[in-house]
């Protein structure tokens, strides 16, 4: 299994949800965690997927989910799992 982080932070606005995971579904990457809140207006989530299946290499799905953060008005950021850990450790 490749595990991915992806976070996504802007200003909060009806579908940034589906959006994001109407893209994973249709690139065949599968959302193994979530986590959303949204504190005074501006939206943050993080998800943990697998893109083990993913019918896109990760540089090309990178681009991918930056293009549409900035057609949203969010910003969406992508890690594999191995470095954010390497990058969050203690």
């Amino acid at each position: 299994m490749k595990k991915t982080i992806i976070t996504v932070v802007g200003k909060d606005t009806v579908g940034i949800i589906a959006k994001v995971c109407t893209y994973l579904a249709e690139s065949q990457i599968n959302v193994e965690d979530i986590s959303q809140t949204i504190v005074q207006g501006y939206f943050n989530m993080m998800m943990i997927v697998d893109t083990e299946g993913a019918s896109k290499p990760f540089s090309e799905m990178v681009t991918d989910l930056d293009t549409l953060g900035d057609a949203i008005g969010v910003r969406i950021r992508c890690q594999r799992e191995d470095i954010f850990t390497k990058m969050h450790r203690i």
